[in-house]
């Protein structure tokens, strides 16, 4: 699973660190592999903004980034995509080499029970405050347990149901 924001230094490298504590706490680490992308490579090679590792750090999450550009071969060794705005969305389903690749795309609000369909975007903390990336990362919050809840039942759905089956 990857998830991808526009630069891969905020929003995407946040939902990738609490998803994959998640993961780790749902014991399936060894089942689903999550990482993030950005649309774009400005920053390539570089650590997460320091806004995001600050709020990451404040809330008991661990910083395990460095940003990088979506490629679309990608699609091939994913079985999900996550966006976290409709433009990122928009951006991916151009990138796709077809439906099932189209498929592979979601929003990741998409996913939160409680985000009303005009809210779907998760907001770009970017040009704010502290305060901003804050609300974004109890957004992603929001949005990871219904998340998880996908994750689990695409992986009982696969054959072998945890016994060493291939990684989501």
């Amino acid at each position: 699973m990857c998830f991808v924001c526009t630069a891969n230094i905020c929003r995407s490298p946040m939902a990738a660190s609490v998803f994959r504590a998640r993961v780790r706490e749902a014991g399936l680490s060894h089942r689903v592999e999550v990482d993030s992308a950005g649309t774009g490579g400005w920053f390539e090679g570089e650590g997460a903004d320091l806004r995001t590792v600050a709020v990451l750090a404040r809330n008991g999450y661990e910083d395990e980034h460095t940003a990088r550009q979506f490629r679309p071969e990608w699609f091939a060794e994913r079985d999900l995509v996550v966006a976290l705005d409709e433009g990122h969305l928009l951006a991916l389903r151009r990138l796709a080499r077809g439906p099932v690749e189209v498929e592979k795309v979601r929003l990741l609000r998409s996913f939160d029970p409680g985000a009303a369909e005009d809210e779907m975007d998760v907001p770009d903390p970017y040009y704010g405050g502290i305060e901003r990336f804050q609300l974004c990362l109890d957004l992603i919050e929001a949005a990871a347990t219904g998340l998880m809840d996908e994750v689990r039942g695409r992986l009982a759905e696969e054959p072998g149901n945890g016994d060493g089956a291939d990684p989501l």
